[in-house]
């Protein structure tokens, strides 16, 4: 066993000991779409005095966490995101009502002086006899409201904001009998004017209208209170010894403290965001994900021992690892999983093979081509001459990832964190774990004679029956152009005819999914909601017997009326998953999505250029393109839900996509170097038959999983599947009969000389290369 070993080991057991530490002692951090309750997303807007920027919305959000800190809700978050939008999370809170009421409260508190009673009929009622709205004086800074009572008053100008109150309490005086009472502190420079406004009105009679202070909230007068007699005129109320004293109940007083201490927001807010689940939407979620994350491994791993035998199912035990280290990196770093993170986690299991599968391909190459030459030997070369493609395969998934979490939104960030985090994984997995696993197997007398039981020994048999036949791919390319132009537009046809259904993320409004306790079916509970004033509503099935209703712009009292509608017909009616989008935040998430797509072709371009020929990242571009196109489409037809999820989806294809060309011209690039005379279509051909079984070795560990997601994952995380499966279908499809053949196009009106024969690049004087790295075993001894 060499030293270079001997580190990989001793490095993946310590790393393996501090994964399986973390994995027992430590609990992930569950997205409230797993755990269940409610994410409200606020936008802070302007006003005519007052910018929304970072520092308002800091502000506001302090003042909201006051706010829901008094709802008694269990650990809530707040967070700002970008400048102006604040994020809300309530876990449990399964009826959003009362939350989105108190945060609703957006107007800035004020205090007014009173100038006597409105304009209205002495006892404060209109014509009519109701309570009328607020009316507009001849000063536009004054207002005409009704009080408590509902008598008019006429109230002077804002002198005192709520941004002035440093702290108000209920109190409960026992000895004096007054009941509950609030009490009022101000900051300095306020409580100087708190004190100048109540001296102003202890110079009219007691019982006069204009001795009372009132406190303006929203357009409406929470209290109005009379400065107590023994007030003397310009004398007024200090800061800290300010009451407001009447017949409270316990929760009056809270209540009235509460919007007096919390009622100031610097910049009103709109909820633009507001999602629910319900606990065992996410309990089944987990599980789901949990069965086919096991399921589809086992399947992966029993695949690649049969393909590979005693070192596939080393590298099966090193994907063990990497569920592990994995794992406990999204705990330690304090991820929070979410439902498409979850997916990303699963899904990442099937893909970390690829490196495991790239390593031994080659290793077969090079035992098939040197029979003679040491297992361990070609192994170690099989490793070195992978690297470029793991590499560049590797990066342009990291590409993808981070594109996933700039631009994607709400839970499919964490899709994109934890799709990176297992990519790292997974080249630790396939580099370090495997590697020291299959070189000390490769020590062994045993293993390396009997080159059937270590499973890299000879060529697979699906290569060497396509190096047999020797088909002439490439001898016309454009027919396959024109097939993949066929596909295309039969994509495009579906996308016209049947149009793409954009979910409430993309346009704005409401999706509502309910349980009830008798069925009740699609017709059925259309008509009663159109009979409950809901004609608009879409009404289809969900899950297990479950109802989807669909609305335009619905508040949550509609909400809550249209799912009383709903009881009176299915019984006890349960809202299992609740998505409120407004329409401003609609666009931005279309035209988000959008951004992202250009962007990822953009990235993945320039990345391909740079590592490639120009015409291999244009081919490779173009098979990109050509693969979204095809998964957009197919959607359409089956008239599946384009939404976040499916975004994710479709940008991981981008990635995937260009992993698979890149493979493919990663051999392209080292064959034609090292033959620079054979015609670019033979080297073509020879570079795909040697790549078809790593290709078709990879996809399948990919599809094993997505197969169980599909299967076993619920609605949301089947359309990913769904898109997936499509999407590694046509990615492979198209690495091969559309990125090769476009390439070859190309190149034909090219005038860039071949590439440089390996050893041969910048950086090397001519006519020598770099020194052929010996064989760990040989001492290099010769006679």
């Amino acid at each position: 066993m060499t030293r270079a070993t001997v580190v990989r080991a001793v490095l993946a057991v310590a790393v393996l000991l501090v994964s399986v530490f973390i994995t027992l002692t430590m609990s992930p951090r569950l997205g409230l779409d797993l755990q269940g309750g409610t994410r409200i997303v606020l936008q802070a807007r302007d006003t005519a005095t007052v910018k929304a920027d970072r520092e308002t919305t800091d502000r506001t959000l302090e003042v909201l966490r006051q706010r829901i800190d008094s709802l008694g809700v269990s650990e809530p978050t707040l967070t700002r995101s970008g400048e102006d939008r604040i994020i809300v999370e309530l876990p449990d809170v399964q009826d959003p009502r009362q939350a989105a009421e108190v945060i609703g409260r957006t107007a800035q508190l004020s205090f007014h002086a009173v100038k006597g009673p409105g304009a209205e009929d002495p006892d404060g009622k209109a014509p009519d006899g109701k309570v009328p709205d607020p009316a507009p004086t001849t000063d536009p800074d004054e207002l005409t409201l009704p009080d408590e009572q509902g008598r008019s008053l006429a109230l002077g100008p804002s002198r005192l904001s709520g941004a002035g109150v440093d702290d108000a309490t209920a109190a409960f005086d026992a000895q004096g009998g007054a009941g509950w009472s609030v009490s009022l502190k101000f900051h300095k420079g306020a409580g100087q004017d708190w004190k100048k406004l109540t001296g102003e009105a202890a110079c009219h009679p007691a019982g006069d209208d204009r001795r009372r202070v009132a406190i303006v909230l929203d357009e409406k007068v929470i209290s109005s209170p009379q400065v107590d007699p023994s007030v003397g005129c310009r004398v007024g109320l200090p800061s800290g010894t300010t009451q407001i004293t009447g017949s409270f109940s316990a929760d009056e007083a809270r209540d009235l403290a509460l919007l007096i201490k919390g009622g100031a927001l610097p910049v009103p807010v709109e909820i633009v965001e507001q999602r629910t689940v319900g606990p065992t939407l996410g309990a089944a979620a987990i599980d789901a994900s949990a069965k086919a994350a096991l399921i589809g491994a086992a399947a992966t791993a029993l695949f690649i021992t049969l393909v590979y035998r005693l070192f596939g199912a080393l590298a099966a035990l090193a994907l063990t690892a990497y569920g592990v280290i994995s794992y406990a990196a999204l705990v330690a770093l304090g991820v929070t999983l979410t439902l498409p993170g979850l997916a990303g986690f699963v899904l990442a299991i099937g893909m970390a093979v690829d490196a495991n599968v790239l390593v031994f391909e080659r290793a077969r190459e090079e035992c098939a081509d040197r029979p003679k030459r040491s297992l361990r030997s070609a192994l170690t070369t099989g490793f070195t001459k992978a690297w470029s493609a793991v590499a560049d395969s590797n990066a342009t998934t990291l590409i993808a990832a981070g594109l996933l979490f700039f631009l994607g939104s709400g839970p499919v960030k964490g899709f994109g964190v934890t799709l990176a985090i297992g990519v790292v994984a997974s080249m630790f997995s396939a580099l370090v774990i495997a590697r020291a696993l299959t070189e000390t197997a490769a020590n062994s007398r045993f293993v390396s004679d009997y080159r059937n039981v270590n499973g890299i020994g000879r060529p697979g048999a699906v290569r060497t029956w396509l190096v047999r036949k020797d088909p002439r791919l490439f001898r016309r390319p454009v027919r396959w152009l024109v097939v993949s132009a066929a596909l295309v537009a039969v994509a495009v046809a579906g996308i016209v005819v049947r149009g793409v259904d954009l979910g409430v993320e993309f346009t704005g409004g409401r999706l509502v999914e309910y349980s009830t306790s008798r069925p009740v079916d699609v017709e059925t509970a259309r008509d009663t909601l159109a009979a409950a004033g809901f004609e608009d509503a879409e009404v289809t099935t969900a899950g297990d017997g479950d109802l989807s209703v669909r609305t335009g712009k619905l508040d949550n009292d509609g909400e809550y009326a249209l799912r009383t509608a709903l009881a009176e017909e299915g019984g006890e009616t349960k809202k299992v998953r609740d998505e409120l989008i407004g329409p401003s935040l609609g666009d931005e998430l279309r035209r988000n999505a959008l951004i992202a797509l250009g962007v990822a072709v953009a990235v993945q371009l320039a990345y391909l250029a740079v590592r490639f020929r120009w015409t291999f990242a244009v081919a490779s571009v173009v098979a990109m393109v050509h693969d979204v196109i095809l998964v957009v489409g197919a959607v359409a037809w089956l008239g599946r839900p384009v939404d976040g999820i499916f975004l994710a989806a479709l940008l991981t294809v981008i990635g995937y996509s260009v992993n698979d060309s890149v493979v493919v011209f990663d051999r392209v690039r080292e064959l034609w170097g090292a033959n620079r005379r054979a015609p670019l279509d033979t080297v073509a051909r020879r570079a795909v038959l040697q790549t078809v079984p790593r290709t078709v070795n990879t996809g399948m560990g990919a599809l094993f999983i997505l197969a169980a997601l599909a299967l076993l994952g619920g609605d949301s995380l089947a359309d990913f599947a769904i898109a997936l499966l499509i999407g590694i279908v046509v990615g492979t499809w198209s690495s091969v009969f559309t990125a090769v053949p476009g390439a070859l196009a190309l190149e034909r009106s090219a005038k860039a000389p071949p590439p440089p024969a390996p050893g041969k690049g910048k950086g090397t004087s001519r006519g020598k290369g770099r020194p052929a790295r010996r064989d760990p075993l040989d001492n290099g001894a010769r006679v």
